[in-house]
């Protein structure tokens, strides 16, 4: 694993499964970036932990991205800066991971504009998750679109799309499968928190 091909949304505490976030600090080569979501967004106050564990990725070379939900256009644009503003400064993020992100066109303008603060804002990588195909006008906005995440069962009967500025998320994965794309991440997770483990050479036994 040497391409840095893994883009990880790693959704747990580093006070809970520190032996995981070292597993992606020194999986720094493989990975595209690494999803920062201390609690469902940058939170209402800076985490120590999570400071401490996004400095560490930093040192060691890997995109940090800041999670931030747009609630697929509903979530006002000021409310949608502020959250990326609070990414970088309270936990040095570098990117921006902007969740359900609409698909139509009719959302294309408010996306825009985010892209356009986002970047002002310092952002050196942004990607949406669709998490499904999108309008192709969504292609200019942002570095990478994820363009499915959903479980394997679904993603194994779908004949999708592959571009080198496409993601596949794809949860509840046997070992050995990896997604089409070139930047992916398939995790063995289930349920309603599949993104609480990490892709299988990563994930640490418990």
């Amino acid at each position: 694993m040497t391409n840095p091909s893994l883009l990880v949304p790693y959704y747990e505490h580093p006070a809970e499964r520190p032996e995981a976030w070292s597993a992606l600090v020194d999986a720094a080569p493989s990975l595209y970036g690494v999803v920062l979501n201390p609690a469902s967004g940058a939170g209402e106050a800076p985490d120590p932990a999570f400071a401490e564990t996004a400095g560490r990725l930093r040192a060691a070379g890997v995109r940090v991205l800041g999670y931030v939900d747009t609630a697929y256009g509903r979530r006002p644009h000021a409310e949608v800066v502020a959250e990326l503003l609070r990414h970088r400064d309270w936990y040095g993020a570098d990117g921006a991971f902007l969740d359900q992100v609409a698909t139509a066109p009719a959302a294309l303008a408010h996306y825009r504009r985010i892209a356009v603060a986002a970047r002002a804002a310092g952002a050196a990588t942004l990607v949406f998750n669709h998490g499904a195909h999108p309008d192709p006008g969504y292609e200019a906005q942002a570095d990478l679109l994820v363009t499915f995440e959903g479980p394997w069962d679904t993603y194994r009967t779908l004949d999708l799309p592959v571009a080198a500025h496409y993601c596949h998320l794809v949860y509840a994965a046997p070992a050995g499968f990896r997604p089409a794309t070139p930047v992916h991440c398939a995790v063995p997770g289930t349920g309603a928190h599949p993104w609480g483990t990490l892709p299988h050479l990563l994930e640490p036994a418990r």
